[in-house]
């Protein structure tokens, strides 16, 4: 029986082994990642960060968070719940909520306004 457990080991120990050994010894094809572009003149990189503001309205905590001034996301905590957000997709003022399990949320990011 020892026998048997002895030789089911070595072959699990064997197959783990293989992959270990056979990654050592193949090159690197690995090509250097190019540094990061510099962040253009006039640009800072408090650009980048939201804005967020807390206020406490009765029991609940709310967190609106802007951009260049715009409110597009508020984030609501129930003193005893789960939190949810209210999101601005489209940026035409109307807030859609969103639970736990978000959908989808593509990045959506103004490019040029005419």
């Amino acid at each position: 029986m020892k026998t048997a457990q002895f030789l089911a080991l070595s072959a699990v120990l064997a197959a783990l082994a293989a992959p270990v050994a056979a990654a050592e010894e193949a090159p690197s094809k690995l090509e250097a990642v190019p540094a990061p572009p510099p962040i253009p003149a006039g640009v800072t990189e408090d650009d980048f960060e939201p804005e967020v503001t807390i206020i406490k309205k009765g029991e609940d905590t709310v967190e609106e968070y802007r951009h260049n001034g715009k409110l597009y996301m508020v984030k609501v905590t129930p003193p005893h719940g789960v939190p949810y957000y209210l999101v601005d997709r489209k940026g035409d003022g109307v807030f859609e909520r969103e639970t736990a399990d978000p959908k989808l949320s593509v990045p959506m990011w103004v490019i040029k306004r005419w």
